[in-house]
């Protein structure tokens, strides 16, 4: 029964590749999926029939989605079996090539890091970013290998579901984006919320199918003059219209503040231009003034990355228009070649190299391989922090004095810029002449801005600097500078200290240096020596700390061991299963609610051991939850709240938004204090231009509790939204 599956997933495979390569490369094709079967049978343990059928149905998916050739559908289809058996991988070099080789050694190579750890994440991350250098298709097939994964997430155990769901969304979909692979970015995000974030991924997910019949005809109405105006233009295109992402929906609801309904462009109409390379932007013009005339545009929504592509390669012309009624509507006007590296990426980007919209991409690359020269694993951290907020930012442009263009995201200042020149030019910035006006070093630049940096010989990186600048470049080089001031200090620092200490007759070794930093809590010794030399601290300080110190006694605390952190997981666990079951009866197990989050009973939580040897509760979707699962999953326990009843009350803190009436607050606190008796602890209302926005802090039993007053509170005239939110005020 499998096996005819297997076959007519691997015939499937064989149409596309006969549709997208040449006879050469589908012979590679047929020889790899041979290879596959042929070894698979001689791994022990016995290797699944159902790991064939995932290497042929991601094989599958690289071809269709991505368009790679078939080298990359080669090695992606025998990676699975060759990262578990050192000797098929060195098989499958021989028989299906080096080059084959080569990108299944690099997959093997990042595939096997541990990420549990800060130094395996920060290591991951470098050998990801490193993987740019040698060859851009080994990310792309573990982006693609990451989506597979994640289509496939149900199957994972809890804790495996909650690791890949933070690893797509902080990592891989961050990646995709800036390679402007969007559609896996915005699938790969919305499987992570279904898995970080489940209830509001079902409450969104279940709305928008309540009004699918509505939006459908919405659509086909909307649609139906802007096609039969095309036609008239002579124009041969496709047009299609489809929802947003339900995380797209999710960031503009929190960002704006606003329910579900009150986002007013949830879908979107893509107009598909087949268009001669010579006439695609003004094609695209013209469409766009076709569509204008019909239905009114907003000025201010108007997005034009054809002049200027975004720096990913991105090329599109957005709109967004009102139809009668006042309903909102973004319109995406693009021609097939915009919309194939839309849908593809950087895996279009040597099919159009010399397309003015693929510098960009590589313009980033050649950051990415200039931050790994700088300090390799300590640039990757901000670098990474860079594509994850690359997602949201909008991108600025602004010229030097010789007309160059450069590229910038949106907050970054005149140090931003003076640290894209050079190093030492950002370190001796002391302003520049904008637009012919002298400003400081943290002007905001703008679009169109001409830039001329001023500098200074006595000017040096400082470290409010840090605070002045957007870009990682310039927050990794101002760090880099701060770095090699602090070493010259700490130098002088520690020349001092060894005085000192010769004068006391004390031995300077490297003993006494440990216990002095204990007890004065420093990180390491370089911070030490440079407070000595910057006379934060007196040396005889140090001096009366080692004279009167009892020698059978160790300065300072102790970590927490890993047997301590043992016992207080194994001492919280029930009989019947290994979690934490959370009531009264556990007063004899240190623990807390997280402030962070401020669970509840009910809520999907987790316990994390902290140093003090206490638990902390918090809810799967608190903001600390990722950092603490992959840097700290060994810390981690699973837990639970227990079924019986109990009658504590759990503090809660609410946001409620809406029309500024007379009484409105009156009603709300009846609806609480009265109807459904539930104790108050605070409550904070502003009002401004005829609405009103308010934190109510109350008590209650539990989620099912907060969800009947939640229910109630909307229920109230001039209510628009109320919303749990995670600190309690």
């Amino acid at each position: 029964m499998f096996e005819r599956e297997i076959k007519q997933n691997y015939l499937k495979l064989l149409r596309c590749c006969q549709y997208e390569y040449d006879k050469r490369s589908v012979q590679l094709i047929k020889r790899t999926y041979r290879f596959l079967v042929d070894h698979h049978e001689c791994v022990e343990p016995k290797w699944e029939a159902t790991s064939i059928h995932q290497s042929v149905e991601l094989a599958r998916m690289i071809t269709r989605e991505l368009g790679l050739e078939a080298i990359s559908v080669a090695s992606a289809m025998v990676f699975d079996l060759a990262r578990s058996h050192e000797h098929i991988r060195i098989a499958a070099q021989h028989d299906l090539g080096n080059r084959v080789g080569a990108i299944l050694k690099e997959l093997i190579r990042i595939s096997n890091l541990d990420t549990s750890t800060t130094s395996g994440q920060a290591e991951n991350m470098r050998n990801l970013v490193l993987s740019f250098s040698t060859d851009f298709r080994v990310i792309l097939i573990l982006i693609a290998e990451r989506l597979h994964r994640m289509r496939h997430i149900q199957y994972l155990d809890e804790k495996e579901q909650i690791e890949s769901a933070c690893e797509s969304k902080y990592i891989y979909a961050p990646l995709a984006h800036r390679l402007g692979l969007y559609n896996m970015m915005s699938e790969m995000e919305d499987i992570s919320m279904s898995v970080l974030e489940k209830e509001v991924y079902q409450d969104i997910s279940r709305k928008l199918k309540a009004s699918y019949d509505k939006r459908q005809g919405f659509i086909r109405d909307f649609i139906k003059p802007v096609k039969d105006a095309l036609d008239r233009e002579r124009f041969t295109f496709e047009i299609t219209g489809r929802p947003k992402a339900i995380s797209s929906i999710w960031r503009k609801m929190r960002k704006k503040n606003v329910e579900f309904e009150e986002v007013y462009d949830r879908f979107a109409i893509r107009i598909i231009l087949d268009s001669s390379p010579r006439k695609e932007k003004s094609d695209c013009w013209r469409a766009y003034s076709v569509i204008t005339d019909i239905y009114q545009p907003n000025p201010d929504r108007l997005r034009d990355w054809i002049s200027v592509p975004k720096s990913n390669g991105y090329e599109s012309l957005h709109t967004t228009v009102v139809v009668p009624g006042g309903e909102w509507v973004e319109v995406q006007i693009r021609t097939r070649r915009m919309n194939e590296i839309a849908e593809r990426g950087l895996a279009a980007h040597w099919k159009y190299k010399g397309i003015k919209g693929q510098a960009g991409i590589d313009e980033w690359l050649n950051r990415v391989r200039e931050a790994i020269d700088q300090e390799g694993i300590d640039n990757i951290a901000p670098l990474m922090d860079d594509l994850k907020l690359s997602q949201y930012n909008k991108e600025i442009f602004v010229f030097t004095p010789q007309g160059d263009l450069k590229k910038f995201p949106e907050g970054s200042t005149v140090l931003d810029f003076a640290f894209d020149i050079h190093t030492e030019v950002g370190s001796s910035c002391s302003g520049a002449r904008v637009n012919g006006k002298n400003v400081p070093i943290r002007y905001h630049l703008r679009n169109g801005d001409k830039v001329e940096i001023l500098s200074s010989k006595t000017q040096k990186a400082k470290m409010d600097w840090l605070n002045y600048v957007a870009t990682s470049k310039a927050k990794s080089k101002i760090k880099q500078a701060l770095k090699d001031e602090k070493l010259t200090e700490a130098e002088q620092g520690k020349e001092i200290l060894k005085r000192r200490f010769k004068n006391w007759k004390i031995d300077y070794n490297d003993e006494t240096v440990r216990k002095v930093i204990q007890h004065f809590k420093y990180k390491d010794s370089i911070d030490l020596h440079f407070d000595i030399a910057t006379e934060k601290l007196d040396p005889l300080q140090i001096k009366e700390f080692l004279t009167s110190e009892d020698p059978g006694e160790e300065s300072g605390g102790t970590p927490i061991e890993d047997k301590a952190v043992e016992r207080i997981i194994h001492s919280s666990m029930s009989e019947s299963e290994d979690v934490l079951v959370i009531d009264e009866q556990i007063a004899n197990i240190d623990y807390r609610l997280a402030k962070c989050c401020s669970p509840i009973h009910g809520d999907d939580v987790f316990g994390f051991v902290t140093r003090g040897g206490g638990i902390t509760i918090h809810r799967m979707n608190c903001p600390n939850a990722h950092q603490l699962l992959t840097r700290y999953g060994y810390r981690v326990v699973k837990a639970r709240w227990t079924k019986s009843a109990t009658d504590t009350r759990f503090a809660v803190t609410l946001k409620v938004t809406g029309l500024d009436d007379i009484g409105i607050v009156s009603n709300i606190s009846d609806v609480i204090s009265k109807d459904l008796q539930v104790n108050m602890r605070s409550i904070s209302i502003d009002s401004n231009d005829g609405m009103f926005e308010g934190n109510i802090t109350l008590f209650v039993k539990d989620t099912q509790h907060l969800e009947a007053l939640v229910r109630k509170l909307k229920k109230v005239k001039g209510v628009m939204g109320v919303r749990r939110i995670h600190e309690i005020s």
